[in-house]
């Protein structure tokens, strides 16, 4: 089942810097963590990726690779997240075989949501639900979205994009299974301290 805290990672290009504040985040109670780093080149990313694989393993936190089936398959990751554009969810599911965790981007339709779930999904997300600075020109998806999913779908929901300690109880109330977040615990601004802090404020969140 997928709950709790989702954390993503920040464009970070330092690889010790990222092990660092992921490790700090662990160590705060998130209970997925996602790979992603736009800035960095393919060699840059299988590098990180190995670490954050090694060192989730050690913490017993799946590590899903943002848009690479081939990276997730080559490291024997947990699973990887597709959005719109990154292929057939369908024929991404037989690349990937049953045993591996494969999340969608839905933003802010539910139609997508329904498709990525008979495609064979194992958790769809929905956002941007506030103005975010990673994705300040992203879709706006409404609570109702979430209460919507909670009754009709069969797999988690995800809620990303913007959330912080103030508005992600709101999501939680109207259904998010998970709540996603980068800046909120990885801001370039934070010692591993804070990060630590942060990511522990919002497990608390779950109960």
């Amino acid at each position: 089942m997928i709950t709790g805290l989702y954390a993503i990672t920040p464009d970070e290009q330092n690889t010790d810097v990222l092990v660092a504040k992921v490790e700090a985040a662990l160590q705060g109670g998130i209970k997925m963590l996602q790979y992603r780093n736009k800035l960095a080149n393919h060699k840059l990313q299988t590098q990180q990726a190995r670490a954050l694989l090694a060192l989730c393993r050690q913490y017993h936190v799946p590590l899903i690779i943002n848009d690479s089936i081939t990276l997730c398959l080559t490291l024997d990751a947990d699973g990887v997240h597709l959005g719109a554009d990154d292929g057939n969810l369908s024929e991404a599911r037989a690349k990937l075989g049953a045993d591996k965790i494969m999340g969608a981007s839905c933003y802010n339709r539910f139609d997508l949501a329904v498709s990525a779930q008979q495609a064979g999904a194992d958790y769809v997300a929905f956002g941007a639900c506030f103005t975010s600075s990673t994705k300040p020109h992203a879709p706006v998806a409404s609570i109702a979205l979430f209460e919507t999913a909670k009754k009709q779908l069969n797999i988690p929901t995800v809620a990303i994009g913007g959330i912080n300690l103030e508005n992600a109880p709101t999501l939680i109330h109207a259904g998010a299974s998970s709540i996603a977040v980068i800046n909120a615990i990885f801001s370039a601004s934070f010692n591993l301290d804070e990060v630590k802090t942060n990511t522990q404020q919002f497990a608390q969140l779950f109960g």
